[in-house]
């Protein structure tokens, strides 16, 4: 049996493993359960699969969503040790630390992230406005479904994510003319 050579550290830090992209939620519940049974929660403190509210808009509907932000990996809290280390490393999906190789013993360490970057990336998290995922692209061809331009056709000039709006131009009385709608007063055509 091939043991890691690290000290055990005195305070907790974040480290970021690799899983199988798509398996994340089933990792993380995994991983949980053997904190849990192996009663490893004074080494293991926090695994978080960083993710972020989105708005999907579908159909003319408005559905918030959550969304990876870095998919296949995930973020465990932890005093790294030996057993820590084999726990997590073990778990089954897990594929591996994010790790540098040691010039000592040529084997691969893992790296906790700077306490800067885990905050940075749970402040992400936690960001109160949720981002807007519409589908529309400049140049795109829709129809107005509402207002007063009901059932014209146009091209998106100018997609507004940050407003939820969208800069249509529509054909009538032979010229071209910008009209700025809501997301959900268009659809594809």
């Amino acid at each position: 049996m091939t043991t890691t050579t690290q000290k055990e550290e005195s305070t907790p830090s974040w480290y970021i493993i690799h899983a199988y992209s798509g398996q994340e939620e089933r990792v993380k519940k995994n991983l949980d359960l053997r904190i849990e049974t192996m009663d490893m929660k004074d080494k293991i403190f926090q695994v978080i699969v960083p993710t972020e509210e989105e708005i999907e808009i579908k159909d003319g509907q408005r559905k918030s969503v959550p969304r990876k932000v870095f998919p296949g990996y995930i973020m465990v809290q932890m005093k790294m040790d030996d057993q820590a280390w084999h726990v997590v490393r073990n778990t089954p999906g897990v594929t591996g630390f994010v790790s540098a190789e040691d010039e000592s013993d040529k084997r691969a360490k893992p790296v906790p992230l700077d306490d800067a970057e885990a905050q940075n990336i749970l402040n992400q998290m936690q960001d109160s406005k949720p981002r807007v995922r519409l589908g529309y692209t400049k140049g795109q061809a829709v129809r107005i479904t509402d207002g007063p331009f009901v059932d014209f056709m146009g091209t998106v000039e100018e997609v507004y994510s940050d407003r939820a709006k969208v800069r249509v131009l529509v054909s009538f009385f032979g010229r071209e003319t910008p009209v700025e709608l809501d997301y959900l007063q268009i659809e594809r055509t």
